[in-house]
């Protein structure tokens, strides 16, 4: 187990869809250990493989004093919605007003290979769409409203964090979300 560097925006792998897990194996393992050793050190409630320059369809996440991972997930959402601040460990320091479903019934498979369902509520149905977004390439950001996010990119473009990221010829790009916004984007 090792805690690894934490990618920030503007890096291509957090806007890029990942890849189906295949293989559950022992580097899946060490994929799953290394991502909850990283994200409790970060502190955060949860962290993608991508957050870390992992392209696969992995996440953890920490609510509630509840450590959990799913791989593969698929998510079922309610139409009942959250409204509620939201961060995001690919931007530090960054805290925004995030639309969410109020439940989330996410679907996928232990690091093991074995089915499970996990079923959250208000701060947990948040991790669970918020990592998932991660694994379609989505960011926090494009959820947020017209307003609000002309504020984050300004915030960012003024961030330390993004100003050595940009220094070091990552240019970055916002990618329009495939999913309804409901009615705030």
């Amino acid at each position: 187990m090792s805690i690894q560097r934490i990618r920030h925006f503007g890096d291509p792998v957090l806007t890029s869809p990942a890849s189906q897990v295949v293989d559950f194996d022992k580097e899946l393992r060490k994929l799953v250990k290394d991502l909850t050793e990283t994200m409790l050190d970060a502190p955060g409630a949860g962290l993608a493989a991508p957050q870390i320059g992992v392209p696969l369809r992995v996440f953890v996440w920490d609510v509630d004093e509840t450590l959990g991972h799913l791989i593969n997930p698929t998510l079922d959402l309610s139409e009942e919605m959250q409204e509620g601040d939201e961060g995001c460990l690919s931007f530090p320091d960054l805290l925004y007003p995030t639309p969410r479903s109020m439940r989330a019934v996410a679907k996928g498979f232990t690091m093991h290979g074995e089915p499970v369902v996990i079923e959250g509520t208000e701060l947990l149905a948040r991790a669970l769409q918020h990592e998932t977004d991660h694994l379609e390439g989505i960011l926090f950001i494009d959820r947020l409203s017209e307003a609000d996010r002309k504020l984050a990119m300004k915030e960012i473009r003024e961030s330390e964090w993004f100003g050595l990221a940009n220094e070091s010829g990552q240019v970055p790009t916002i990618k329009v979300s495939p999913h309804s916004p409901f009615g705030l984007g």
